[in-house]
């Protein structure tokens, strides 16, 4: 089952995908797709329907993220050892984790704003594995349990702040539009291995990410149990695992984002994303 929402940012309406990708009318069956629409249950009851007869939404005019009301974005750094190495970083001992404000959450065609005074805006295309149960020191075992399913990430990132700014990541993390989320929420039953998908992103049709999520080094399990070692996961919060290489960091010499780019990323069965880059104005 894929779930998306569409509608202007904040009045967004719960959709099913259905199997021609047009998206069916959910409201008289889920307020929205949040945490509580996550629960095990409610995603049983929202298969049961038949797609046929809920209403066709005609013309939509936006996606939005694919899960409302967001607790919180926890991300993996350097989960890709070939990212690690264009990086000229070590290959973590343990998952490197940093968290995306909620402020920082779009859909996933949405305008991404260069912040003001950036020079070294980069992109990155993730895994999203979107939490359905509230995981506390849960066992790599019982891991996907916990998971609710799985999306596309592009963890935005703008490099000076992130590294030369002082102190943690999160400076260079969660600038307003970083963590453009979507098309859809696809449910962990249409995704039997979260390490056979293959992802990819492009600027300006340049093709610059190839990855598989096979080559992560802390897989979908492992991370879901070890996050929840030192933070609660609610229903509708967000792991982003990390990126393959071809960043514009890694690049030689180093290539960053300027208005007027596009972006356009997906993961193999989990959709397409597709951003244009805009200078940040007072608005």
């Amino acid at each position: 089952m894929k779930l998306a929402r569409h509608g202007p940012p904040g009045q967004e309406k719960p959709a099913l995908v259905d199997a021609q990708g047009q998206l069916r009318d959910l409201s008289a069956h889920v307020a929205d797709i949040d945490g509580a629409a996550l629960a095990p249950a409610s995603l049983r009851r929202l298969a049961a329907l038949d797609p046929a007869g809920l209403p066709l939404v005609v013309s939509p005019a936006r996606l939005g993220p694919p899960v409302a009301r967001i607790g919180k974005v926890v991300c993996i750094g350097l989960n890709y050892a070939d990212h690690a190495a264009e990086a000229n970083a070590p290959i973590p001992e343990e998952p490197i984790i940093f968290l995306k404000p909620s402020s920082c959450i779009v859909g996933p065609d949405d305008d991404v704003v260069i912040p003001r005074g950036s020079a070294a805006t980069d992109w990155e295309v993730e895994l999203g594995v979107v939490i359905g149960r509230k995981a506390s020191y849960v066992s790599e075992a019982e891991a996907l349990d916990h998971v609710a399913g799985y999306t596309v990430v592009n963890d935005v990132s703008e490099r000076t702040y992130q590294l030369a700014r002082g102190g943690t990541w999160d400076k260079g993390k969660g600038c307003d539009t970083f963590a453009p989320i979507g098309p859809w929420l696809v449910t962990r039953d249409e995704v039997p291995d979260p390490q056979d998908l293959a992802l990819w992103l492009e600027v300006n049709g340049h093709r610059c990410q190839n990855g598989h999520t096979r080559t992560m080094i802390f897989g979908v399990r492992r991370l879901v149990s070890y996050v929840s070692e030192f933070m609660s996961l609610l229903p509708g919060d967000v792991i982003a695992t990390g990126t393959p290489p071809g960043v514009g960091m890694g690049r030689k010499p180093p290539v960053f984002l300027k208005a007027g780019d596009v972006m356009r990323l997906g993961i193999d069965g989990l959709g397409e994303q597709q951003q244009a880059l805009r200078a940040w104005s007072r608005e």
